[in-house]
């Protein structure tokens, strides 16, 4: 099968099927990484552990968002939340192996990002 064939959606060349799983796994992801947030919290987690203000910070969200986004990520097993049994408690925030399966796609998004920003700010 050629490039041509694979991108093209057609019920007539049978690759229906096939554009159909593919637009479901596309859907599927873009629900787990949906939100302004998501994606600038697990990039940011790929380098460090945060407590949870640190992380607040550096993404630039305020907290009620923040933790309604590390919850969505804790559920789909993106981001571990560790409490340690401190005075005051410690919470911290880390990427979990599978988090880190993200990596590729993370980086693509910001090879991409930095070409574009270059495309449009040149104009």
């Amino acid at each position: 099968m050629t490039m041509k064939q694979q991108n093209q959606c057609t019920a007539e060349d049978g690759n229906h099927d096939m554009c159909t799983k593919r637009m479901i796994a596309i859907r599927d992801t873009m629900d787990v990484l949906s939100g302004k947030w998501k994606i600038a919290i697990l990039s940011a987690l790929v380098f460090n552990t945060y407590r949870f203000k640190e992380l607040a910070r550096l993404v630039g969200v305020t907290p009620k968002m923040l933790s309604k986004e590390l919850k969505e990520l804790e559920m789909n097993e993106l981001v571990q939340r560790t409490v340690y049994d401190t005075t005051p408690v410690t919470v911290e925030y880390s990427i979990t192996p599978y988090g880190k399966t993200l990596g590729r796609v993370l980086k693509e998004m910001h090879n991409w990002g930095e070409q574009h920003r270059k495309r449009i700010m040149h104009k």
